[in-house]
């Protein structure tokens, strides 16, 4: 399980969510630190499915996306993530912005070292593995 997270604290120049080149720019880091093929099942953000996604994707031989149906949240592993992630911080009281997002970064990376977890995301979908 590889991530990033984005940080908005509300200026108007600041982007509110993940846009094209943030995609890109992570799948690329994937690629480098995996080194081998990708494969990336996708729901139907805006985003995802943009023309300028389209060519990016298009461009990387290593790269291969499966488009989710238009509205299915229980086939998507990503929803079981961040599930988990909301459920674990039920009770937590941040004192700032800053300390939720150091809190949540080190949830994800604990999850990363949870392999039986995260193949239990993606088994709850009834999809099966590449």
């Amino acid at each position: 399980m590889l991530y990033r997270l984005m940080l908005h604290r509300g200026r108007k120049s600041e982007p509110k969510g993940f846009r094209e080149e943030h995609f890109a720019a992570l799948l690329d880091a994937a690629h480098q630190k995996l080194n081998g093929p990708i494969v990336v099942v996708w729901d139907g953000l805006p985003a995802h499915k943009s023309a300028k996604m389209r060519a990016w994707i298009a461009s990387r031989s290593w790269l291969r996306v499966y488009q989710l149906p238009s509205y299915a949240p229980e086939l998507n592993p990503t929803e079981n993530i961040w599930s988990n992630l909301k459920r674990s911080m039920a009770n937590l009281a941040p004192g700032s912005i800053t300390d939720l997002q150091r809190t949540t970064k080190n949830r994800l990376k604990a999850m990363q070292y949870k392999p039986t977890l995260i193949d239990g995301f993606l088994a709850a979908t009834g999809l099966a593995p590449p």
